[in-house]
Protein backbone atom coordinates (compact mmCIF):
# COMPACT_ATOMS: atom_id res chain seq x y z
CA UNK A 1 0.00 0.00 0.00
CA UNK A 2 1.34 3.39 -0.89
CA UNK A 3 2.76 6.21 1.86
CA UNK A 4 -0.22 8.16 2.60
CA UNK A 5 1.55 11.24 1.76
CA UNK A 6 1.88 9.39 -2.14
CA UNK A 7 -2.51 9.53 -2.23
CA UNK A 8 -4.02 10.97 -4.85
CA UNK A 9 -5.41 14.16 -3.31
CA UNK A 10 -3.15 13.91 -0.25
CA UNK A 11 -2.23 17.11 1.10
CA UNK A 12 1.64 18.55 0.74
CA UNK A 13 3.74 20.17 4.13
CA UNK A 14 5.69 22.52 4.07
CA UNK A 15 8.11 23.66 6.96
CA UNK A 16 8.41 27.88 7.27
CA UNK A 17 10.78 29.31 9.39
CA UNK A 18 10.65 33.16 8.34
CA UNK A 19 7.95 35.70 7.21
CA UNK A 20 5.71 32.63 6.65
CA UNK A 21 5.46 32.13 10.17
CA UNK A 22 2.05 33.08 12.38
CA UNK A 23 2.48 36.11 13.08
CA UNK A 24 4.84 36.63 10.31
CA UNK A 25 4.52 39.24 7.48
CA UNK A 26 3.80 37.29 5.70
CA UNK A 27 1.81 34.75 7.78
CA UNK A 28 0.91 31.25 5.83
CA UNK A 29 -2.46 31.45 7.87
CA UNK A 30 -3.47 34.59 5.94
CA UNK A 31 -2.81 33.22 2.90
CA UNK A 32 -5.50 31.31 0.36
CA UNK A 33 -6.36 28.91 0.43
CA UNK A 34 -6.12 28.03 3.70
CA UNK A 35 -3.22 25.94 5.60
CA UNK A 36 -3.76 23.44 7.98
CA UNK A 37 -1.34 23.89 11.23
CA UNK A 38 0.32 20.49 12.06
CA UNK A 39 2.82 21.74 14.51
CA UNK A 40 6.25 23.02 15.61
CA UNK A 41 9.30 21.51 14.56
CA UNK A 42 13.22 22.37 14.26
CA UNK A 43 15.17 21.75 11.50
CA UNK A 44 19.35 21.13 11.50
CA UNK A 45 20.43 24.69 9.68
CA UNK A 46 21.96 27.83 9.27
CA UNK A 47 19.62 31.06 10.07
CA UNK A 48 20.46 34.01 8.45
CA UNK A 49 19.33 37.44 8.84
CA UNK A 50 18.96 39.46 5.26
CA UNK A 51 17.38 42.32 6.30
CA UNK A 52 13.50 42.07 6.32
CA UNK A 53 13.44 38.57 6.25
CA UNK A 54 15.51 35.46 6.92
CA UNK A 55 17.07 32.66 4.83
CA UNK A 56 18.13 28.94 6.00
CA UNK A 57 20.78 26.87 4.71
CA UNK A 58 20.06 23.40 5.78
CA UNK A 59 22.28 20.89 7.55
CA UNK A 60 25.21 21.58 10.68
CA UNK A 61 24.75 21.32 14.35
CA UNK A 62 22.43 24.59 15.06
CA UNK A 63 18.60 24.39 14.86
CA UNK A 64 16.05 26.36 13.30
CA UNK A 65 13.20 26.85 14.91
CA UNK A 66 9.98 26.54 12.24
CA UNK A 67 6.11 25.41 11.84
CA UNK A 68 4.74 22.96 9.96
CA UNK A 69 1.59 23.40 7.96
CA UNK A 70 -0.31 21.02 5.40
CA UNK A 71 -1.10 22.97 2.04
CA UNK A 72 -2.67 22.39 -0.99
CA UNK A 73 -0.95 22.75 -4.22
CA UNK A 74 -2.94 26.33 -5.25
CA UNK A 75 -0.93 27.42 -1.96
CA UNK A 76 2.17 26.22 -2.99
CA UNK A 77 2.39 28.21 -5.64
CA UNK A 78 1.52 31.31 -3.82
CA UNK A 79 4.54 30.29 -1.38
CA UNK A 80 6.72 30.08 -4.51
CA UNK A 81 5.56 33.55 -5.72
CA UNK A 82 6.24 34.85 -2.17
CA UNK A 83 9.92 32.89 -2.24
CA UNK A 84 10.31 34.34 -5.98
CA UNK A 85 10.32 31.17 -7.72
CA UNK A 86 8.52 30.80 -10.94
CA UNK A 87 6.53 33.25 -12.34
CA UNK A 88 7.70 36.47 -14.71
CA UNK A 89 10.51 37.73 -12.64
CA UNK A 90 11.94 34.55 -11.16
CA UNK A 91 15.13 34.79 -8.59
CA UNK A 92 17.79 31.97 -7.77
CA UNK A 93 17.50 33.79 -4.05
CA UNK A 94 15.61 30.82 -2.42
CA UNK A 95 15.66 26.83 -3.28
CA UNK A 96 12.52 24.28 -3.02
CA UNK A 97 13.47 21.33 -0.86
CA UNK A 98 12.12 18.53 0.20
CA UNK A 99 13.36 17.15 3.45
CA UNK A 100 11.81 14.84 6.54
CA UNK A 101 11.13 17.03 9.44
CA UNK A 102 9.96 15.25 12.91
CA UNK A 103 7.04 16.79 13.96
CA UNK A 104 5.40 15.23 17.57
CA UNK A 105 8.71 12.39 16.82
CA UNK A 106 7.51 11.56 13.72
CA UNK A 107 8.70 11.89 10.49
CA UNK A 108 7.20 14.11 7.86
CA UNK A 109 8.08 14.98 4.03
CA UNK A 110 8.36 18.64 3.57
CA UNK A 111 9.12 21.12 1.47
CA UNK A 112 11.25 23.87 2.51
CA UNK A 113 12.82 27.20 1.10
CA UNK A 114 16.38 27.32 1.17
CA UNK A 115 18.25 30.18 0.86
CA UNK A 116 20.98 30.36 -1.63
CA UNK A 117 24.68 29.92 0.07
CA UNK A 118 24.88 33.31 -2.03
CA UNK A 119 23.40 35.20 -0.25
CA UNK A 120 24.59 34.54 3.23
CA UNK A 121 28.21 35.30 2.80
CA UNK A 122 28.00 38.53 4.47
CA UNK A 123 24.72 38.47 6.33
CA UNK A 124 24.90 38.17 9.86
CA UNK A 125 23.77 34.53 11.69
CA UNK A 126 20.86 34.03 14.16
CA UNK A 127 22.47 31.78 17.13
CA UNK A 128 18.83 31.02 18.08
CA UNK A 129 17.40 29.88 15.47
CA UNK A 130 14.23 31.93 15.80
CA UNK A 131 13.29 34.34 13.31
CA UNK A 132 10.26 35.39 15.57
CA UNK A 133 12.46 36.70 18.63
CA UNK A 134 14.34 38.54 16.02
CA UNK A 135 11.11 40.46 14.98
CA UNK A 136 9.63 40.46 18.65
CA UNK A 137 12.86 41.43 19.74
CA UNK A 138 12.79 44.68 17.35
CA UNK A 139 9.33 45.47 18.18
CA UNK A 140 9.59 45.93 21.93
Amino acid sequence: MPEPSLLAGAPRHVFVYGTLRRGGSNDITRLQPAARWVGFAQVPGVLFHLGRYPGMTLGGDQLVHGEVYAIEPALEVVLDAIEGLGGDSPTDEYLKREIVVLVQGQPLPCLVYEIHPRYTASARRIEHGDWLRVVGAAAS
